[in-house]
């Protein structure tokens, strides 16, 4: 038994390693909401299913013909050659976002780890020599179907997990009740919440103290986790991001912070293919307006149709701004963008007077964040003064049309778009650089159906903008846009395919110019990685 014992130590050191993965692809599919754990799965098939575990099928027939006692040590020098090479193309990948052992990771690998325990206590209870190979067979198995252990490890904490979460929404709901002279400001949007965010806090507090959540802590778990840890008492108002993957959720970050204003930025095909459809899409961003308190507010783009077409149940006051709709409360005209940034004058509703505004944010999407800002900063009683002050101090937010420098290189960083306007806008700002220009991408993901025509268009769209060099990370996933890219007959010299961002930088160094401008455009999860 002695040997057998040690012959497991590589097996489980493999197997904590394989775990280790299963955990970090399951935290980046939200625990498997939404069933994008199991999506996961189907779509990496040969990462899962074929890979170094399958040496277990040669060793046990092996182990048919050939005594335990030689077996033994062929198990042990097998699976450190296995531990070694899994650990190596481990160490090969690109992780963008390591895994995060927090309370919830803890918990699952407490009750996987007692699932195991369980299947080594049937072993070890009549352990018998003579059956050895059944031994490594069931281990073996054990081993080879880990991520779904992990998966079931996920199903059976579920009530656990819902405890802990009634647990710390109560906590926060008690906070909150507590804090009756704050406000609550909810934003929400197919793209754009976070800009828009960190947008409208900046300019706010040229006169209240605005407290935005933080990083992107935009789902229900994530606004407790804002209140209960990070909120204070001197807030005049909490400005709160909200997304959602599916029906409903929205609504439940309603129901924690009770919004009195809400924002809604545009409504595009973000995270289809977990809606199932646009009219679910557009249902979950008005979740936020039908859960106003009937003397808030609503500030709605009045250049997006399906907004202005959307009939709202609530009855709460509704505001609208615009570039090209005239009929909106705040339009901005005479719109000048460049390299440097972007200036342009607002028309409020009932007021002929131009007002001028200058911001160091680049693109017209933020010319609509800036005026959804400007508008309920005027509403809460801020002078037009003062918002101009505001609007010229909102810096750029970190891996949204970024503009910094690295070395002789300026990077447009704009890692967190993932979105079809998005893109095309950030492209946009590529192509008005007065340098060489090279796009580095991955493509655009969870847009169902209309993936492969969203990429192909983006494609079209790189090639209009006449960006000189494209860096396509991923064939599998950027075929779409080569294919875009060849319709519009690019050079195909200028287009180079990686299968790993890391190699991205050593080529631009060998392609940039005297003055060079590289777009990040769309950073994909962990998940995405070919």
């Amino acid at each position: 038994m002695k040997s057998f014992i040690v012959t497991l130590i590589p097996i489980f050191l493999f197997l904590a390693f394989k775990v280790h993965k299963a955990f970090h692809m399951l935290q980046q599919n939200w625990y498997n909401e939404g069933n994008r754990y199991n999506i996961w799965i189907k779509r990496n098939i040969k990462k899962v299913f074929f890979n170094y575990d399958l040496v277990l099928i040669p060793l046990f027939i092996l182990s048919l013909f050939i005594d335990m006692g030689i077996m033994v040590y062929v198990y042990l020098i097998t699976y450190l050659v296995v531990l070694y090479l899994y650990r190596r193309d481990l160490k090969r990948e690109q992780l963008k976002k390591p895994l995060v052992f927090t309370a919830r990771i803890k918990r699952l690998s407490v009750t996987v780890l007692l699932i195991y325990a369980l299947v080594m206590y049937f072993i070890f209870r009549e352990y018998d020599n003579y059956y050895a190979n059944i031994y490594y067979l069931v281990i073996g198995i054990a081993v080879y179907l880990s991520f779904y252990i992990v998966l079931l490890a996920n199903y059976i904490n579920q009530p656990v997990e819902h405890l802990v979460y009634l647990h710390f929404k109560r906590q926060a709901l008690k906070k909150l009740e507590g804090m009756n002279s704050m406000e609550v400001i909810g934003i929400t949007g197919s793209y754009g919440k976070t800009s828009s965010k960190n947008i409208v806090s900046e300019i706010l507090n040229v006169r209240y103290n605005a407290f935005p959540t933080p990083k992107n802590f935009n789902t229900a778990y994530g606004l407790i986790n804002t209140v209960n840890n990070y909120l204070d008492k001197f807030s005049d108002y909490f400005v709160c991001e909200m997304g959602a993957s599916k029906v409903g959720q929205i609504k439940d970050c309603a129901d924690i912070v009770k919004p009195k204003y809400g924002i809604i930025t545009c409504i595009g095909e973000a995270h289809l293919e977990s809606f199932g459809s646009k009219k679910n899409i557009e249902n979950t961003k008005f979740e936020l307006v039908e859960a106003l308190k009937e003397d808030g507010l609503a500030i709605l783009n009045g250049d997006d149709e399906i907004q202005m077409k959307h009939k709202i149940k609530n009855k709460v006051k509704v505001m609208t701004i615009g570039i090209d709709n005239p009929d909106v409360d705040a339009r901005a005209c005479n719109i000048k963008l460049s390299h440097k940034g972007t200036s342009f004058d607002v028309i409020f509703k009932g007021d002929k007077k131009k007002y001028h505004f200058e911001s160091m944010l680049l693109g017209k999407n933020n010319v609509y964040n800036l005026l959804t800002g400007i508008l309920l900063g005027k509403y809460l009683g801020i002078s037009v003064d003062r918002l101009e002050l505001g609007v010229r101090n909102v810096r750029p937010v970190e891996h949204r049309l970024e503009l910094k420098k690295h070395g002789n290189l300026s990077i447009i960083d704009d890692a967190y778009n993932s979105n079809p306007a998005g893109s095309k806008m950030a492209v946009e700002v590529l192509g008005m650089m007065p340098g060489k220009t090279i796009i580095v991408t991955p493509g655009m993901i969870e847009l169902g159906e209309l993936q492969y025509k969203a990429n192909f268009d983006f494609g079209t769209y790189i090639a209009d903008n006449k960006i000189d060099e494209v860096i396509l990370v991923g064939a599998k996933q950027t075929k779409p846009i080569l294919d875009g890219l060849k319709k519009k007959k690019f050079k195909e010299e200028n287009i180079h395919v990686l299968n790993d961002v890391r190699d991205a930088f050593p080529l631009i160094n060998k392609l940039q110019g005297k003055e060079t401008y590289v777009l990040l455009e769309n950073d994909l999860p962990d998940i995405f990685n070919e």
